[in-house]
């Protein structure tokens, strides 16, 4: 009689504790830290994963949310009972190329991170590169060893200067072109490019809301001047 007593015991506690589980049931989710991820789909995949703020916890940290475009990692924390808070972690993009009908997202070192059908504002499009195919994780595949380098050079100083370049391209003799909304920036080879990008951000500031070319071909130190010319 003893034995059965325990036995009873023991299973209300693990049915209240079932029970009490239960009033953990997810309600509500806030997110943060979505500049380029779509917030309804981090939501879903929240969702996806567990119902129960407790089992969502637990399970995140054991087996991470994954797959989400352009999401790096997910940190998810307790409001209360029934809310957590998602932190999104993206990937940092230095810039793009197209690939048939999609972009190629790479980070500073030239590491491919994603693929989309969109282009994200914000990110630099290099323009004029081909290449037969990609691997996820992998390196751009550009024959040209030296052209990639200088890519990869002008897609750090765009983010070490906080600049807005929307594309980036190269004419036939190898200059470099940069486009700022609907201003054309000539650079030339790239010999002055850490000068130039360093001060481009102010004449750019200085220029806003204009349409037309930048010449900073001869911009070689901080008394160079540059040229603009609207037509």
């Amino acid at each position: 009689m003893k034995k059965w007593i325990i036995l009873v015991s023991v299973l209300l506690v693990l049915l209240g504790g079932v029970l009490y589980l239960n009033t953990y049931e997810l309600k509500e989710i806030r997110v943060s830290g979505c500049e380029n991820v779509d917030e309804q789909q981090v939501i879903d995949a929240v969702k996806a994963k567990a119902n129960n703020t407790v089992i969502l916890y637990l399970s995140n940290k054991i087996d991470p949310i994954e797959g989400i475009p352009f999401v790096n990692k997910i940190e998810i924390e307790f409001i209360s009972k029934n809310e957590v808070s998602v932190v999104v972690f993206e990937k940092s993009m230095a810039g793009c190329v197209e690939y048939m009908n999609d972009y190629v997202y790479f980070d500073k070192d030239g590491v491919i991170l994603d693929v989309s059908s969109k282009m994200i504002e914000g990110v630099p499009c290099i323009k004029g590169l081909s290449f037969n195919s990609w691997e996820m994780g992998e390196k751009l595949p550009i024959a040209d060893e030296g052209k990639f380098q200088l890519i990869l050079s002008i897609t750090q100083l765009i983010e070490k200067y906080e600049l807005a370049i929307d594309a980036i391209r190269f004419t036939a003799e190898n200059e470099i072109i940069l486009v700022h909304e609907k201003i054309t920036i000539e650079l030339g080879s790239g010999e002055n490019l850490e000068i130039q990008m360093m001060n481009l951000g102010s004449i750019l500031e200085g220029l806003k809301g204009l349409e037309g070319t930048l010449y900073m071909k001869d911009f070689d130190s901080d008394e160079a001047t540059a040229s603009f010319s609207n037509k």
